[in-house]
């Protein structure tokens, strides 16, 4: 029996697609101060990023931070910045591409989709998932592509996904990955690396592992983050039997007065030289993609530092990137859940 009026739904009858979310930090649209402002504005507003007192930070966000640090990063970001556009987001979608192709040779075609968001700036987390519910996705597996958890990184990418699913009447199925620091073929991909670099140029005196700073304060407030950064170092050079004496943990890219994760990657490199060190090579295994903080920040400011402090030779170990390692690590996460 049909009733007047009565409209007829086709859910249960169209194919129901698993997909994959692959969730970056992000990037400014343009190497341009209009562009790094908007930017800026969508990253320094997230309370996850800066836990400071809300109309405390707002005041200073937009009275002292807006007005002039969009023109000195717009010029960092032309230093680094491509054909292609900004290498974040160039390597994340070729990582996007390749892990497409990975499921489709493994499942069969169009059953799983991968899409790609930026927790800020374009495509938009939102704009991702919008892509999913139009490939009728209905059992979304989320993989922020930061190996380390941290509230300011993985936890902010949950915020963003679980705030832009309030908006569906029909919430799918959820899987979130929050991190995969100790995962074997992580871990493995980046000994691989080391390993490569070795062959090639020889071991450095110090092969540096530099991971994104964050406040101190984070870690006394019980975010592991710190933790899992030395854990990762551990057991890459547990499985690269390098000796303790040759490897170290830094952290870079602070921002502010207060006191952030040390040793600091600047001034551990400066020290080093001063000591007589005359070779050092530096990875960042936190970083699934290179990005400003590798490109300029590792292999020009801070190598400039180490140079001019007595340094000879400054090697930089790209990031994993869009290597067969480092999809094939994503695909067994994905596997895994």
């Amino acid at each position: 029996m049909r009733f007047k009026g009565q409209t007829t739904y086709l859910h249960q009858q169209n194919r129901q697609k698993k997909g994959v979310l692959l969730v970056n930090l992000g990037t400014p649209d343009a190497p341009d101060a209009a562009s790094l402002r908007r930017y800026l504005r969508e990253f320094l507003s997230d309370p996850r990023v800066v836990e400071v007192p809300r109309l405390l930070w707002l005041a200073i966000l937009y009275f002292f931070i807006l007005p002039f640090r969009p023109q000195k990063s717009a010029k960092l970001y032309r230093s680094i910045w491509t054909d292609q556009g900004s290498p974040l987001l160039a390597i994340t979608k070729q990582q996007q591409q390749a892990l497409q192709e990975k499921c489709d040779a493994y499942y069969t075609k169009d059953d799983v989709t991968i899409a790609m968001g930026m927790r800020y700036g374009n495509p938009s987390i939102k704009s991702a998932l919008k892509e999913l519910a139009d490939n009728n996705v209905r059992d979304i597996t989320v993989l922020p592509l930061y190996p380390q958890y941290s509230g300011a990184t993985s936890g902010s990418t949950f915020d963003a996904v679980a705030k832009e699913l309030t908006n569906y009447r029909w919430v799918p199925s959820l899987k979130f990955i929050n991190g995969y620091h100790t995962h074997p073929l992580y871990i493995s991909a980046v000994a691989n690396s080391i390993a490569s670099y070795i062959k090639k140029s020889g071991c450095a005196d110090k092969i540096i592992f530099s991971y994104h700073g964050v406040p101190q304060r984070y870690l006394e407030q019980g975010d592991p983050y710190y933790c899992f950064c030395k854990q990762t170092t551990r057991l890459v050079a547990e499985q690269l039997a390098l000796d303790d004496s040759i490897i170290m943990t830094t952290f870079q890219s602070r921002f502010g007065k207060a006191a952030w994760l040390q040793p600091y990657t600047d001034v551990t490199l400066k020290s080093l030289a001063q000591e007589g060190h005359q070779h050092v090579a530096v990875i960042c295994p936190g970083f699934a993609a290179d990005c400003l903080e590798t490109l300029e920040e590792i292999t020009e400011e801070n190598k400039t530092y180490f140079i001019q402090a007595g340094g000879t030779t400054f090697d930089y170990i790209p990031c994993l990137n869009n290597q067969n390692d480092h999809i094939d690590m994503m695909f067994s996460l994905i596997g895994d859940n």
